[in-house]
């Protein structure tokens, strides 16, 4: 049987390579709603951060996710993405 490889991407954040499964990705979709997504499949601009708080304090700070998703970002979008970080540990 042939071995998958792992997908790698790039935390916007800390710049790490991880593994796909071990990273969150926020998107921007079309209507310019900013949301966690779990699929990873969802439609519009999409940013990976490592599920973890700490870095999700830094990117809150850094403003990262604004400058890569290329839009404001409210801290009640914060709040629903550290709920998500919460939750899939």
């Amino acid at each position: 049987m042939k071995v998958r490889k792992t997908p790698l991407r790039t935390c916007v954040v800390t710049h790490e390579k991880l593994p796909k499964n071990e990273l969150l990705r926020i998107v921007r979709t079309p209507e310019g709603t900013v949301e966690a997504d779990l699929t990873g499949k969802k439609n519009g601009r999409g940013a990976y951060i490592k599920k973890d708080l700490e870095t999700l304090d830094k990117a809150c700070k850094s403003k990262v996710l604004e400058h890569h998703l290329e839009v404001t970002i409210d801290s009640q979008v914060y709040n629903d993405i550290r709920e998500v970080i919460i939750n899939n540990k």
